[in-house]
Order: structure tokens, then sequence, then C-alpha cells
């Protein structure tokens, strides 16, 4: 099975598409986000993604506080968090139009249907729905509706309702869908991570893609998700780590992001096919196995045993399974040390 995003063909006969999100990680400096993308397209990342909302759509003025003293954000008001943290829509432009110059896919998170239809204008190839926003059947027949690809977060959700989530989003028309295991703590342990869920959710929606959106920190959690069959891997993006930002805690730098391109490729290449045998490029190798060689001098008539036989490298005498069997046995002709044992010599 294989997805297109644009020009780019997404599945498990591609190397792992890598989606940098940028998030709010910007600090609200336009020239920053530019930055980050600047840096994402050197490291590799095939797409930047943003967040399309205001704080005002996603809530209200004194609706919550986090009250959660192990959040990054404890002790935060929701919806000025949301303000700090939001992609001013009129930047989405020029963030979009840096990464196609650098031959990126750039695309978004509506969180309700306003932001679709703002992104509607600005042609974006695709669209991620958050975990926190896979229940809104609403959105996500808005999106379904533009007939383009989808990708879906999965976490803190149960079975039910991502497979009612897939089967909103098909009937509302979209044929084309990746769904992303995800763990919704910032950040994510590698002990709640559970990427043996990744082949198990390809048997239960086996008309879609599957991948991973990660907030763990390193990239360790994503190579082990490709070699279980992730096609994309999700991670936030920075330029720093201590430039501060919502998301930076959890946050790859771009040495991080070029590291995990290079190896989510080297494990989806390993992977290869089941295969048994003598490759060729193990050909010239097999010199190397061991063989059965003489020890020690040894005249016509006299019989082999431990002292003058033994089991070498390299491989150009008897395979040292005979070895039990010609022990006792007579030499046929004079044999000099270092000479690989043949049947000729028996």
């Amino acid at each position: 099975m294989q997805i297109s995003i644009g020009p780019r063909p997404i599945g498990p006969d591609q190397p792992p598409f890598i989606i940098a999100e940028l998030s709010g990680n910007h600090n609200q400096d336009l020239n920053r986000g530019l930055a980050i993308i600047d840096a994402m397209a050197a490291a590799g990342a095939h797409a930047i993604k943003l967040q399309t909302y205001t704080a005002d759509t996603m809530t209200l003025p004194g609706a919550y506080r986090i009250d959660d003293p192990n959040s990054l954000w404890y002790g935060r008001e929701l919806h000025e968090l949301y303000q700090e943290a939001h992609t001013p829509w009129e930047w989405h432009k020029p963030l979009f139009d840096r990464a196609r110059e650098h031959g990126m896919l750039a695309f978004s998170s509506p969180f309700d249907e306003t932001a679709v239809d703002f992104l509607e204008t600005l042609d974006v190839p695709a669209y991620k729905i958050a975990s926190f926003e896979n229940t809104d059947w609403p959105l996500l027949r808005r999106v379904a509706a533009t007939g383009k690809p989808v990708i879906m977060s999965t976490g803190a959700s149960t079975l039910a309702e991502v497979a009612e989530a897939v089967q909103v989003l098909r009937e509302a028309g979209c044929k084309e869908l990746i769904l992303l295991k995800c763990t919704s703590t910032y950040p994510a342990t590698p002990q709640n991570t559970n990427l043996r869920t990744l082949p198990h959710f390809q048997q239960l929606f086996p008309d879609c893609l599957v991948g991973l959106s990660d907030h763990t920190m390193g990239v360790g959690a994503a190579v082990a998700a490709v070699a279980l069959g992730a096609c994309v891997v999700e991670k936030h993006v920075t330029l720093r780590r201590a430039d501060g930002g919502v998301d930076s805690a959890f946050s790859l730098e771009p040495e991080e992001v070029a590291q995990l391109v290079t190896e989510t490729e080297r494990a989806w290449q390993a992977l290869g096919q089941v295969q048994y045998g003598v490759q060729r490029a193990e050909e010239k190798s097999r010199l190397y196995k061991r063989s059965l060689y003489v020890a020690q001098n040894i005249a016509a008539g006299d019989v082999f045993t431990k002292e003058n036989l033994r089991v070498v490298r390299p491989g150009d005498g008897l395979p040292p399974r005979y070895y039990d069997q010609l022990l006792g046995k007579p030499a046929r002709q004079d044999l000099r040390a270092g000479t690989p044992l043949t049947w000729e010599a028996l």
C-alpha cells in the first residue's frame, strides 16, 4: 500500500517520512520560525507541520488552569498558554513558502473548521488531526471533504474512538489515511510508548498506513518504530532547547533531526526481506569459515589424531563436520603442516 502527499510517496517500500513539528517553538518570532525551517531542511526533514488555531478557537479565558504539578505547563492558564503557543495565521504563508523553497512539504493541524477553510486557501497537500481533536466529528468531516490525505494521531484515545474516527473520515470522503501511534504525555517515556502496538494497529486497519507521533527524547523510539512498520515519524523540533518555548523540553535540535533522518532510513533499509543462505555480498567471506588443516607433518600411512589435525581458518579444507570421522584414519600420502585437508589425501 502506498499514499502520496504531494509528489512524495509514503509506504512500506519507501524510506520513512519525517515530519518536523514546529508547534509553538517559534516563540512568537516569525524570523525564528523561518530559521527553524531552514535548519530542518538542512537536517533532511521531509515536511514541516504547523498548528492552526487561535486561543479563542481552543478555549475560553478562565476556563481552566493546569493543576498537574508534573506538567511542563503547571500553573498556566490554558487560554494564556494557547495565546503564547499559537502560530499567527498571517505567518502561515511565509512559513509554508520557506519550506517549499527548500523542497519540503508543508501542512498543518487545524483545530476547528475555520482553520480548514483558511488552510484550503493556502493549498496545503495534506491535513494532520491532533490526538485531542480525533473525536471532533464535524472537524473530521470538514477535513475529509477536502479529499486530501489525512494523518491522524491516536493518543489518549480508546480503540473504539479510533475506529469511529476512521469510519467518519472514510464516510466523508477520506481515501488516504495514516494513523500515528501516540502517547499524549509531554514528554513521553520509552516505557509508555508501547511500540508493539504498531503491527497490531496495521492488522486492525489494513487499508491505512501506520506511523509514530513521538514525544520521547532522542531518536531510539523512532528507529524502533520503523523496525515495527512505521512509515511516518513526527517529532517536535526547535533550534536549541535552551532557548525555551512551550514544547522545547521534548523537541529535537537540528543535529538530532539529522540523526533521526539517517538512523530511521538505516533501520528501514535493514529490514530487507526474509533471507537465508549465502548472499552475494557474503561470498568472499566464506573463505574465512573454518575447515580441516594438517597441524603437524604426516607421513603416508600415519593416522590422523587430535595433535596433527585441527579445525582452523581459512575454509580451503574439508568441512569441520568430518573431524570425528577422520580421527584414526590413515593418510594416503605425505602431508606437510599447514596443508588444507582434502579427500585426495585420504
